[in-house]
């Protein structure tokens, strides 16, 4: 008795070969990546706790390169934590941090390329 043949043995080749073909392509072109610094940081409040929920906003500043980037918002995590991503040149940024019964601050950042900036905030209770 001799074996059945299909066709879905020859469709599956070519399938296979047609997905390799595209992913060697795709992985010939270079794509363009820009380089990205990152603003990261924590907000705490006294005596240690981290502040979930509060409000950041990054501003572009005036030392540095005129970059085109416009002003960002984000609020922190679970943990406190909050970041940015920024064109990598050289920059001044300023982060502002305000939470609910908190005292706001603001802290001055100075990019000066593809690096990641660390901001801790220490924030008190604000004054009634």
């Amino acid at each position: 008795m001799r074996p059945k043949t299909t066709k879905t043995g020859s469709r599956g080749q070519l399938v296979a070969l047609v997905f390799g073909a595209a992913l060697v392509a795709f992985a010939g072109t270079k794509s363009k990546q820009t380089e990205f610094a990152l603003i990261s940081g924590s907000v705490f409040r006294e005596p240690g706790f981290s502040v979930r929920g509060a409000e950041v906003v990054l501003l572009p500043g005036a030392e540095g390169k005129k970059l085109k980037v416009k002003r960002m918002q984000t609020v922190t995590d679970g943990r406190g934590e909050f970041v940015f991503r920024v064109p990598a040149a050289p920059a001044g940024y300023t982060v502002k941090v305000k939470a609910a019964d908190l005292t706001p601050q603001e802290k001055p950042v100075s990019v000066t390329g593809d690096e990641r900036v660390d901001v801790t905030f220490l924030l008190s209770p604000a004054s009634k």
